[in-house]
């Protein structure tokens, strides 16, 4: 059976919010037991006491690693953030017609300068983010595939990373974890060797834009 303070400390790091506050001394230790009294002990299985669990949050706090003082800037220097809108997403059914629909779709969107796409293959799936310009060309390209979902009145946040953040743990934690602070909600994300750009609805981009910009400029 666990104890308290395995328990606890798998509590605390499955989350980012609690990892980070605990680490940065910004929560109360005695309201955040109270809190997770209940489900210790339904977990646990047993009657669990405030003191005992403070004591745990207490211990795992003086063990969380500290944040670097030198930090590896995310972005590069003087680099640029690129916005796009208007933006839809599909995903598709893998099949074994799709690869032509992507061939066909690249051709036909190749005369049309500054319309933006690009596709993602998983194991199952397909997806194709598009600009508005492109829409009618996927939906003819893409008619007879499955189409499993379709968002709309999107954009796209790119940054420009520093190459070297490539070799730095957590990188991408680090700029997701801003976001999130700021209740920043992602609908995808695709990253290249030095760009990282996220997708989000449209109502976000001002906020994920600031946030961002000040990742920059930091």
């Amino acid at each position: 059976m666990l104890s308290i303070s395995t328990k606890v400390e798998r509590i605390v790091l499955e989350s980012a919010f609690l990892t980070e506050g605990l680490r940065r001394g910004l929560i109360n230790l005695s309201e955040l037991a109270r809190q997770l009294q209940p489900q210790l002990e339904s977990d646990l299985w047993k009657p669990v006491g405030q003191a005992a669990v403070v004591m745990a949050l207490r211990r795992v706090a003086e063990r969380l690693p500290q944040e670097p003082q030198h930090r590896t800037r995310p972005l590069r220097q003087g680099g640029e953030l690129t916005t796009r809108t208007e933006l839809t997403e599909y995903t598709y059914r893998y099949s074994d017609s799709i690869q032509e629909c992507h061939r066909q779709l690249l051709v036909e969107a190749e005369p049309m300068r500054g319309a933006f796409v690009t596709v993602t293959r998983g194991v199952n799936e397909v997806m194709v983010i598009c600009s508005g310009a492109l829409t009618s060309v996927v939906e003819s390209v893409f008619a007879r595939e499955r189409l499993l979902a379709r968002q709309n009145n999107l954009s796209a946040v790119t940054l420009h990373l520093n190459p070297d953040t490539r070799r730095t743990p957590g990188i991408y934690h680090a700029i997701l974890k801003q976001l999130a602070w700021d209740k920043v909600s992602l609908i995808n994300m695709i990253c290249t060797y030095t760009e990282l750009t996220i997708l989000l609805e449209q109502s976000q981009t001002g906020a994920a834009f600031s946030v961002l910009s000040r990742l920059a400029l930091h």
